[in-house]
């Protein structure tokens, strides 16, 4: 793959990490900084791609380590007040904020598969577990959801 046919690929895929990120990282101006390390080591090190088919997973996987490096060093910092996320511009709040409330490690999987199509195996790998843990942990967030948006209703 060229340069710029990498540099083109990861153009069509910065809202896909910008979504992804938000999955895991509460401000956007770590989100900002999560994609923009991101794309920085993904730039320094694309000639370890060896299959491009994997660009979208392994790019993934890459944000996924950096947003958790953020949040460790958020950790280490005193906590402030948490700020609210507010929804994107056309997603029902409802369920923004029912997500929003699911543990991490259920809501990334469901982020991953749901709103970007990500297969099973794509998950797995890019978040390096077993499918069968994604599967569980997907249904573990399901169950969630439909718990917390069935409480809402009943408010």
């Amino acid at each position: 793959m060229t340069s710029e046919q990498f540099a083109r690929e990861i153009v069509a895929l910065t809202d896909t990490l910008y979504r992804v990120s938000y999955s895991i990282l509460r401000e956007a101006c770590d989100r900002e900084d999560a994609v923009q390390s991101c794309l920085e080591k993904a730039w320094k090190k694309r000639r370890a791609l060896r299959d491009e088919r994997y660009l979208k997973t392994w790019l993934v996987r890459i944000l996924i380590n950096e947003c958790y490096n953020i949040c460790r060093r958020r950790a280490k910092e005193a906590p402030a007040e948490i700020p609210e996320r507010a929804a994107p511009p056309g997603a029902d709040p409802e369920l923004h904020d029912a997500l929003m409330r699911l543990p991490e490690e259920a809501r990334t999987p469901i982020v991953l598969h749901y709103m970007e199509g990500y297969t099973i195996q794509e998950i797995a790998s890019a978040l390096r577990l077993a499918q069968g843990t994604v599967k569980s942990r997907m249904r573990r967030g399901r169950e969630m959801l439909k718990k917390l948006l069935s409480e809402e209703e009943l408010s």
